[in-house]
């Protein structure tokens, strides 16, 4: 009967967390991420995936953890699926090969207009600004101590793009380092309402915040109108593959996926289905294997470290910085300019399309009831998406 009760014993997990108590605080990470997700409906989408994939990596004996590369090295894919379960087997079929980012922008590019940007190109320069922060945090982090790879896929975070960071992350970083880069950059998207308002708490007047962007285009209308934009709207993709194809090549597996998806939306009715597969299945399928497999990269040994805790504070940092950086270029460019720019516009060069532009719209109206600045912020936000990822080519290229 001793014998009995031993070996049913020895079946659960008592024993193994007893001698790895901090999968317990683990369990407890994913509850919160969960709990992030469902009640406070921050990142739903990314962070319940996220949470799940962390609660079944530390549900130890389910052999569902991501293991490390020194453990896989030069293993077939099948034997990674039998010897260490089938989330380590979608980990290195999909994320470490870098397809699944890529997938996502081009659902990101098919739900994209590029409409307000095209129509305010000098905006567009602001969204490259915003870029500042990753730069910044890159230097400082070098500084304390990270790599140079590593650093760079701390600063990426400041880009606030999700897919961007994850995908710089595999491509630079060290493997136990995505977990928490992934965790940071959806979760600072979360908080794109509350971290916007506290940077501009700090850097704009109230003279800023009441600069009217259509009454100054009323008083400065626009010499050169666009008069076909969805001829433009279909060259524009084609345009941006030749230019990031010669001048920054690295950044081509995201910003080729983003501008073909905006290109199957802007052809029309013709590419219904392809645009339906990008925006519904292949996206949303993407965004599943993504947050499971990236979750379960989240071990105690990996998560609980202080370099986790550096990666959360520096990315909240390049968060911040990339905001006031946007707000700060907008101001220098109005000591100059008879037609005036509402910094808020730079606040959104972001890439959390469209979250930034329309908190930045809520923060104008509440100063100024008729002062609608979404479409013009939403220029500033698109070309966010596309500075994070040329920023991301950059450094990748440079590091790797």
């Amino acid at each position: 009967m001793k014998e009995l009760f031993e070996r049913l014993y020895d079946m659960t997990a008592f024993g193994s967390f007893i001698d790895s108590p901090g999968s317990l605080l683990m369990i407890a990470v994913a509850c919160l991420l969960l709990f992030l997700g469902i009640v406070k409906e921050y990142e739903p989408l990314l962070l319940i995936p996220i949470g799940f994939g962390v609660l079944l990596a530390n549900a130890l004996g389910g052999n569902l953890a991501v293991v490390g590369p020194e453990q896989v090295d030069h293993m077939p894919l099948l034997d990674i699926a039998k010897n260490h379960g089938i989330l380590s087997y979608l980990y290195y079929a999909l994320i470490k090969t870098g397809l699944l980012p890529p997938l996502i922008f081009m659902g990101v590019g098919a739900l994209t207009d590029f409409g307000p940007m095209l129509r305010n190109l000098r905006l567009a320069f602001f969204g490259a600004a915003a870029q500042i922060g990753i730069f910044t945090v890159l230097i400082f982090a070098i500084l304390l101590g990270f790599t140079p790879q590593n650093a760079a896929a701390l600063g990426i975070i400041g880009g606030a793009d999700g897919p961007t960071a994850i995908y710089t992350a595999i491509m630079l970083a060290d493997a136990d380092l995505l977990g928490p880069i992934a965790v940071a950059a959806y979760s600072y998207m979360a908080l794109v309402p509350v971290i916007i308002p506290l940077v501009v708490r700090f850097t704009m007047s109230k003279k800023d915040l009441l600069i009217n962007m259509k009454e100054q285009d009323r008083l400065y209308p626009p010499k050169n109108p666009i008069k076909n934009l969805r001829a433009v709207k279909i060259m524009f993709p084609l345009l941006i593959v030749v230019l990031v194809a010669f001048l920054v090549p690295s950044a081509m597996p995201l910003i080729g996926m983003l501008v073909f998806g905006n290109l199957v939306k802007e052809i029309g009715s013709n590419v219904e289905r392809l645009k339906g597969a990008a925006t519904e299945t292949i996206m949303n399928t993407a965004t599943i294997f993504l947050g499971l497999t990236v979750g379960a990269t989240m071990t105690a040994d990996s998560f609980l470290n202080f370099k986790t805790l550096m990666i959360l504070v520096g990315g909240f940092i390049a968060f911040s910085i990339s905001i006031a950086g946007g707000i700060y270029a907008v101001k220098i460019y109005n000591l100059f300019a008879k037609k005036k720019i509402n910094p808020l516009v730079g606040a959104t060069g972001l890439s959390a399309v469209p979250m930034a532009a329309r908190v930045a719209n809520l923060i104008s109206l509440k100063h100024d009831p008729q002062n609608h600045i979404l479409y013009y912020a939403m220029a500033s936000n698109i070309s966010g998406v596309i500075g994070s990822a040329v920023a991301a080519g950059v450094l990748i290229s440079l590091l790797s």
